[in-house]
């Protein structure tokens, strides 16, 4: 399981891509999201564990599996998580849009914050590397 949420990660669509951007390093109203995350047997787009939360990105091919996502959900409700849905349209045309209506499905004003610039994966632009050379 865990290595299928890796794959789905390093395989995302243009909308769970953009609402990435827009949820890591806590930068919406403060809740850690995790991208394909494990919620039981299933794997969520996003889930804020804390506040069990599911957010799925509906894309043209949800229309054909209207039956099984339906199923998936109310398993997923069942474990005691609570799940909003967005489509990819609604994503890609205004994603701070879904994040102000996030925020308002988890009852906290909207609040967007960059994330820092000196966390994980960040490379200081002071780091020089003819500096380095030098004092090697």
């Amino acid at each position: 399981m865990i290595d299928h949420a890796r794959r789905r990660r390093s395989d995302a669509t243009t909308s769970e891509g953009l609402l990435w951007s827009l949820h890591r390093g806590k930068q919406l109203c403060g809740p850690k999201f995790q991208r394909e995350h494990p919620v039981g047997s299933y794997i969520a787009d996003f889930a804020c564990v804390t506040e069990q939360l599911v957010v799925e990105i509906d894309g043209g091919y949800h229309d054909e599996n209207a039956e099984a996502d339906l199923q998936r959900q109310e398993a997923i409700e069942r474990l005691g998580w609570r799940i909003i849905r967005f489509t990819d349209q609604e994503v890609e045309q205004d994603a701070e849009a879904v994040c102000r209506a996030l925020a308002s499905f988890l009852g906290i004003p909207y609040d967007f914050q960059e994330r820092s610039r000196n966390g994980s994966g960040f490379r200081s632009v002071h780091a020089s590397p003819v500096k380095r050379r030098r004092e090697g």
